[in-house]
């Protein structure tokens, strides 16, 4: 017999319902039981109904609990005592018992009225349609197998409308569910209770032949019972596994962000069947302690599991055996008013492993059915989606601790450029938009780098970064540029307020600090810029800033910006004048830089670098070189002709019978222009060079954007036959799940990675992980900025693919290339289906 558990819940409208759902079912079952009984139940003698009234009871005790949502529904082997009541003593005696059984069964169990009320009219609307359906069919003795058909149709039509009516019930109390609540409903109406009629109908059988009978019926029927309860447990562990299943394949598609968490607790509650689910974090980097929580009502804070002195979550953080299980009814005092704190009568609790070196806390409350509580499989079920958690955690730092040393100095801890470029943006952007900034420079850096050594100097813009933290304004954003320079952001600050911050700065921290043993001084020198006076966004601020800075030099070590110091813009408009011209006259050319094979030293590709000799500037950098053409809007030109000269490169070593790679920088803003692929596929061809001997390298962020993952750019360069690789990866914001979706060949593992790994067990072990996640992936890795032994027998070891750095060669212009591969590389023979001959650098 199918019942329906429906758990009440506050609120007017889930007041209401189940007292709708009881008022419908009788509404059905009042006059169906009024038809049975007219005429009066039938002369039978009084032990055989209370044997049948027994017989039921025990039946329904004797069931399977499947949940669905917030209901649960009862299967019992009912049915065996159904048939055999319908025959013995007749529908009238049926109805009463089966009503008397169920109505007593759920009393005992503290079920609410409106559920007890309902469940009893369903089983007098059970036995009002089978003796219907008997009324029409054909009957007889027991002995006959009409008898036999005739029953079990009349107790299948019986479940059959219970099914429906007990559908209907969740329908009107939570809306249609859809159709899996059929199949929770309909398979044990169509597998087991067929067989209990069945069984039933053989008990009757044996009764008629012999009283002595019960011998053998009674070790059957016990055997039948405590199969039947077995198959009860395989069921439930068996809707464990396939939770876990289910929650694994769902945590493996979760972003590693705060909605990923938030999905993840979520998961936990709707697999678990859970009230409420919390998952407290611990401080991590820069990130606060954080406690996600999933409930019914969309509640997202309750009191006790973000509390490091809960008894529950000591308790759990402390296990070693797994989650422990916290009930009402088996408390002590103590756990008691814990449970009482949270407003809820059973817990699962377990600890979380993160990066922090504290435990996590996971807590899950209350099932929210009212007969089902969590038991040994939801133990198991909850230990097992740990360990899918504990690697989601685990995962999400490790991109947290990668995203923070991209936007954070390793040295001193303070934000980087990149960071305060992001926070500059941000405040100009805002409403008002005023700010100040000051960049400092370290006098006395460079002597004591020349004089002591790095260590000492590292040792000063450590102790100037803590006298920069303690005078600083409370609000003010502290940063380090690079090399000897800081930046402070100053929000809400006029032009005048940060000129006067600027010089209370530089006076606290005229200072004197012992470093490698001896007194120096800090002196800065401080330039000022304020928005937005100076500049709306941040790479003017930022730019104006820097003018400030070296005009302060030969002031009284603070001034503030002023457009007649701004040498810059003249110099840039000049050089923007010039680019085309530049390119004609060769001043812009490429520097090689070779990559080697990790484990074979096979120089296996050459990135390809720009570089501008001015006559009058001298070397640009190469990122003034792109950011010019980019704003000037000539960066297809400069990357045609950066794409011409690598190709010609490789077409030259092509004709020497060598077979050697060459990679190029593709900017974010070449990916938008819609020619680029034709214009790829032309120089391929105008140089014939195959496809796989070009190598395209992609900033992180460029092949994340929307625009560009929304377009087939990526896949349209991917057909020519050339690989796609990721520079920089660690830098951005993008996550290796994102990389299954692009066609991408290899990552680039920023140089900034890779320069302390001898000395940074961090940094080794990020590199790590990101070699094991991408070669996960089918990716190859490249590892950028290899400049010591040491640190390439470190890469090659942990499987790195590639190794590009000083150690292996500066970049080179095309005729020192060509010396340098006289000098330091050997020829190997053509690989076995090649035509051409490789270079290996020789040890």
């Amino acid at each position: 017999m199918p019942e329906q558990d429906v758990r009440e819940a506050g609120g007017s409208r889930d007041e209401r319902s189940p007292w709708l759902v009881t008022l419908l079912g009788l509404a059905f079952a009042a006059p169906a039981g009024v038809a049975v009984l007219v005429g009066g139940p039938a002369a039978v003698d009084p032990r055989v109904v209370v044997a049948v009234f027994l017989a039921a009871m025990v039946a329904e005790w004797i069931n399977v609990h499947v949940e669905f949502r917030r209901q649960s529904f009862h299967s019992s082997a009912s049915e065996l005592v159904f048939v055999i009541a319908l025959l013995e003593v007749g529908g009238a005696w049926t109805a009463i018992t089966r009503a008397a059984a169920v109505a007593l069964v759920l009393v005992v169990q503290r079920l609410p009225a409106p559920k007890v009320l309902f469940n009893t009219a369903v089983a007098v609307l059970e036995a009002s349609v089978a003796v219907a359906v008997l009324a029409v069919l054909p009957g007889g003795d027991v002995t006959s197998p009409v008898t036999w058909f005739s029953c079990l149709l009349a107790i299948f039509a019986a479940n059959a409308v219970a099914a429906v009516l007990v559908a209907g019930a969740i329908s009107v109390t939570q809306g249609y569910p859809g159709r899996a609540i059929w199949t929770s409903l309909l398979v044990p109406v169509v597998v087991v209770q067929p067989v209990a009629v069945l069984v039933g109908l053989v008990v009757l059988l044996l009764l008629h032949a012999t009283p002595w009978s019960w011998a053998l019926i009674a070790p059957l029927i016990l055997a039948l019972v405590l199969l039947y309860r077995r198959f009860a447990a395989v069921t439930r562990e068996s809707h464990s596994l396939e939770r876990v299943y289910e929650f694994a394949r769902r945590v493996e598609q979760v972003q590693p962000d705060e909605a990923g968490t938030r999905q993840i607790v979520q998961a936990v509650r709707e697999l678990l069947n859970a009230e409420r689910v919390a998952l407290w974090l611990p401080p991590y980097l820069d990130e606060g302690p954080r406690l996600v929580v999933a409930t019914e009502d969309g509640a997202d804070w309750y009191d006790g599991p973000g509390d490091s002195d809960d008894l529950l979550r000591r308790r759990a953080v402390a296990s070693t055996g797994g989650a422990i299980r916290v009930s009402v009814g088996r408390a002590d005092q103590h756990e008691a008013a814990a449970l009482a704190r949270r407003g809820v009568s059973e817990l699962l609790g377990a600890p979380v492993t993160t990066a922090a070196g504290e435990p996590g806390y996971l807590e899950v409350c209350d099932r929210r059915s009212d007969i089902v509580s969590f038991g040994r499989s939801e133990r198991g079920a909850l230990d097992s989606m740990l360990t899918h958690v504990n690697a989601a955690i685990r995962q999400q730092q490790l991109l947290t601790r990668i995203r923070f040393d991209a936007d954070h100095d390793r040295l001193t801890g303070l934000p980087n450029r990149q960071r305060l470029a992001a926070e500059v943006s941000r405040l100009v952007s805002a409403e008002g938009g005023q700010a100040g900034l000051i960049l400092a420079s370290l006098g006395t850096y460079a002597d004591v780098t020349d004089t002591l050594g790095h260590a000492a100097s590292d040792e000063l813009l450590q102790v100037t970064a803590g006298l920069l933290r303690e005078h600083a304004p409370p609000r003010a954003l502290l940063a380090r540029m690079e090399r000897e320079q800081f930046a402070v952001l100053l929000p809400g600050l006029s032009l005048e307020a940060t000129e006067r911050a600027a010089r209370r700065l530089r006076e606290a921290a005229a200072t004197r600090v012992r470093v490698a043993g001896l007194d120096l001084e800090v002196s800065l020198t401080i330039g000022v810029a304020a928005a937005p006076v100076h500049g709306a966004d941040a790479g003017t601020l930022m730019q104006r800033a820097d003018v400030a800075l070296l005009a302060a030099g030969s002031s009284n070590g603070v001034a503030s910006y002023h457009p007649v110091l701004d040498q810059q813009s003249l110099r840039r408009m000049q050089l923007g004048t010039e680019l085309e011209q530049a390119m004609v006259d060769g001043q812009i050319g490429v520097v090689f830089q070779p990559v080697i094979d990790a484990q074979t030293s096979d120089i296996v590709s050459v990135e390809t670098l720009v570089r501008w000799t001015h006559p009058r500037y001298g070397s640009i950098p190469p990122e003034d070189v792109i950011g010019l053409a980019e704003q000037i809007g000539r960066i297809g030109a400069i990357t045609d002709h950066v794409l011409d000269l690598a190709l010609a490169r490789c077409r030259r070593w092509l004709d020497q019978g060598i077979a050697l790679s060459v990679a190029v920088n593709i900017s974010a803003c070449s990916l938008s222009e819609p020619d680029l692929v034709q214009r790829v596929r032309d120089a391929l061809a105008r140089h014939q060079v195959p496809g796989e001997l070009l190598v395209l390298e992609l900033t992180e962020s460029s092949v994340v954007d929307d625009s560009v993952r929304g377009s087939s750019v990526l896949e349209e360069l991917h057909d020519l036959g050339l690989r796609l690789s990721m520079d920089d990866f660690g830098t951005g914001y993008s996550s290796l799940s994102q990389l299954r979706q692009l066609p991408i060949d290899e990552l680039k593992i920023d140089k900034s990675f890779i320069l302390t790994m001898a000395t940074s067990q961090g940094e080794s072990f990020i590199a790590r992980s990101i070699i094991e996640l991408a070669h996960n992936l089918g990716l190859c890795v490249v590892a950028e900025g290899v400049e010591d032994e040491m640190t390439r027998n470190q890469l090659a070891t942990m499987g790195c693919d590639k190794l590009q750095g000083f150690l292996i060669s500066r970049p080179l212009p095309d005729d020192r290339l060509e010396r340098w591969l006289l000098a330091r590389t050997g020829v190997r023979s053509a690989a076995p289906g090649a035509t051409h001959r490789r270079l290996f650098v020789r040890t």
